[in-house]
């Protein structure tokens, strides 16, 4: 077959795609501790590698053909892509791949500066496997959210373009349940060290999600006017959802600041991910003020509520999500055999349909995660101890940091580290055992002390 316009485009997007994910590692390293930033970015790393053999073993096969229940494709109907030849087919592949390593990626956020290493590597291929798997199937595989599934047939098919329920609700649920079980850092909301240590990182790391996101969004476009509205869309509701938040800090907290541009732009990509081909730009608009709103108010919750969601995965991710889904009830254009939403005339059904979809997607990445974790924090654990946790995971799990603070270029120990333990710089408790290693050799020698040893 050759090779035509529409396939170099699924590969650009692709390519788009799997570049988010390290620039996820950049958002998320940024907003980590110094002691901690490898590890964080560590853990999107790994989610290539592990989900890239995984997709190409079992893992595409449980998302397309013939289901189990509508929930889930059979493992081995194409186990390592066996019967899978075609151009078409074979793209496919690789544009769904890179969906799935950054949903898993993103819950790590969640749990940054305490998570075994290990333990992660455990949670992501078993989490991958019995929760994005199936429930990517339900949604675009033609399961229980299809025309022809039980949910779809009862109530309408429900709209997620690009990743509403499968990507963002899944993995703000799954970032939850793992802070309860995982617990919070030490300190939590009194230690200013637990403040983002590289806020330039964290707005590169803004940035190339936002550039990858063009690819997330518009990879399945199949006409120049849906790749159009598309683009637009990404483009429109982030710049939006920025303004929000920025807004929103503004009036809250006396003070707009870098760290919520950056989240507010992602805040925005995460609302209009599911209805980017179904608003208009003005719709797209009104949907990242919300979005940005909303996520920079939830983000505070946490300190209410106490729950240590490290890197805002819950209040970016879940309530973004959720008002994206959700809002396609409302905003949803109207289309040839559909209605659209309410405020297109549509009445209530497209609203019942995002409804079901967004609560099923909530209720079953919550079940089953809280299965996964707890099984891998009952046997091996999924906590660092209070000694690698102080010392700092980068160190303590790599034995790596990211940054040098030795003396004399020597070593890897932290100096702010050293400083807030010790209240001494190194270099000022390096003299002081000097000084009294040589008092000690004066008094040896005279047998009396020696001040200007």
């Amino acid at each position: 077959m050759e090779l035509t316009a529409g396939h170099v485009w699924i590969m650009v997007s692709a390519a788009l795609v799997l570049l988010m994910t390290p620039g996820l590692a950049f958002f998320y390293g940024g907003m980590t501790r110094a002691k901690a930033a490898l590890n964080m970015m560590m853990m999107s790393f790994i989610s290539i590698g592990m989900v890239g053999v995984i997709w190409v073993l079992w893992g595409y096969s449980m998302t397309s053909g013939d289901g189990f229940l509508q929930m889930v494709g059979n493992p081995f109907a194409n186990f390592g892509l066996e019967g899978i030849d075609t151009p078409d087919g074979l793209i496919t592949v690789g544009f769904g791949a890179t969906f799935a390593i950054i949903t898993v990626a993103l819950i790590s956020g969640a749990i940054a500066d305490r998570a075994k290493f290990g333990a992660w590597t455990v949670f992501v291929p078993v989490w991958v496997t019995l929760v994005y798997c199936p429930l990517a199937y339900m949604v675009w595989g033609g399961g229980l959210f299809s025309t022809e599934g039980a949910v779809g047939a009862a109530l309408g098919e429900a709209i997620d373009f690009a990743g509403g329920t499968v990507v963002h609700i899944n993995a703000g649920v799954a970032a939850l349940i793992l802070v309860f079980i995982v617990g919070n850092r030490r300190g939590f909301g009194k230690d200013p060290n637990h403040r983002p240590h590289n806020i330039p990182f964290v707005m590169l790391g803004a940035a190339i999600l936002w550039f990858g996101w063009f690819g997330f969004n518009g990879g399945a476009a199949s006409t120049a006017e849906q790749g159009g509205l598309i683009w637009v869309n990404t483009l429109a509701a982030p710049a939006a959802a920025m303004l929000g938040w920025l807004v929103t800090e503004r009036i809250r907290d006396g003070h707009p600041t870098s760290l919520g541009a950056a989240s507010g732009v992602v805040a925005g990509l995460v609302a209009i991910t599911p209805a980017c081909d179904n608003v208009s730009p003005v719709g797209a608009l009104g949907l990242g003020v919300v979005a940005g709103v909303a996520s920079a108010l939830a983000v505070g919750l946490k300190f209410r509520w106490g729950f240590d969601d490290s890197l805002d995965v819950v209040g970016v991710h879940l309530v973004s999500g959720i008002i994206g889904t959700v809002a396609l009830g409302f905003i949803a254009l109207p289309e040839e055999g559909a209605g659209g939403g309410l405020f297109y005339g549509g009445g209530m059904t497209q609203m019942w349909a995002q409804l079901a979809a967004a609560g099923i997607a909530i209720a079953y990445s919550a079940v089953l995660t809280t299965i996964i974790a707890l099984a891998i924090h009952k046997t091996m654990g999924f906590r660092v101890s209070q000694e690698q946790e102080t010392v700092g995971v980068d160190l303590s799990l790599h034995a790596e940091t990211a940054y040098e603070f030795g003396v004399g270029g020597h070593g890897g120990s932290f100096q702010p580290l050293h400083d807030m333990i010790t209240g001494k710089t190194q270099a000022d408790a390096a003299q002081a055992s000097d000084a009294a290693t040589g008092a000690q050799k004066t008094e040896s020698a005279t047998g009396k002390e020696s001040v200007g040893a």
